[in-house]
C-alpha cells in the first residue's frame, strides 16, 4: 500500500506524463499549492472541496527551502518528504509535486491545470498563475476555509503548552 501512496509523488516531468494521461480521459485537472506544515482539519475540508472540481487534484508543495523562505527559519515543522506523504496517502489526492521556488507559478504553467484553486484569503488577482490559467482557457476558484482551523493556529497552540 505504501508504495500505491509514494507512487502519488511525482517529479515535474512525471507529473506532465501522468496528466497527459488521464487528459485523454477527459478528466479536469485541478491544482492547488501550500504548505500543508501540519495537515489538520481544514485542509481536509479545503483539499476535499478542491478535488469535488474536477478528476484530479495535482499539489503544488512547496519544498523545505521554499517554506523557511516564506515562514521563517522555524519553519517547516515537518520535513517535505514527510508532508508529501501524508498529503498522498489521501484519497482525494491524485498527485503530489514538490516545487522550490516561492510561488508556484513555473509549476503551473508546465502543469497547465483546467482549474486553479486557492482559499478565500486570496482575491483572483491576488493568486499566483490566475492570468495564466485563464489565458489557456481555465477556470480559477477561491474555496471558504473551515473557521477556527490555522497552521499558525496550531504552531502557537503547541508553542504555548
Amino acid at each position: 500500500m505504501l508504495d500505491i501512496i509514494q507512487a502519488k509523488i511525482q517529479t515535474v516531468d512525471q507529473a506532465k506524463a501522468t496528466l497527459a494521461a488521464k487528459r485523454i480521459s477527459g478528466a479536469k485537472v485541478v491544482f492547488t499549492n501550500g504548505c500543508f506544515d501540519l495537515l489538520h482539519t481544514g485542509h481536509l475540508h479545503y483539499l476535499a472541496e478542491a478535488r469535488a472540481l474536477g478528476q484530479c487534484l495535482v499539489i503544488g508543495l512547496n519544498s523545505d527551502e521554499s517554506v523557511a523562505s516564506l515562514k521563517g527559519a522555524h519553519r517547516p515543522i515537518k520535513n517535505e518528504q514527510s508532508r508529501a506523504l501524508l498529503l498522498a496517502s489521501l484519497l482525494f489526492v491524485d498527485l503530489v509535486v514538490v516545487f522550490s521556488e516561492d510561488t508556484p507559478l513555473q509549476l503551473i504553467t508546465q502543469l497547465k491545470p483546467d482549474v486553479l484553486v486557492k482559499g478565500g484569503d486570496y482575491t483572483e488577482e491576488t493568486v499566483v498563475g490566475a492570468k495564466e490559467v485563464r489565458a489557456w482557457g481555465g477556470d480559477v476558484q477561491l474555496l471558504s476555509f473551515l473557521p477556527g482551523y490555522s497552521t499558525s493556529k496550531l504552531e502557537a497552540k503547541i508553542k504555548a503548552s
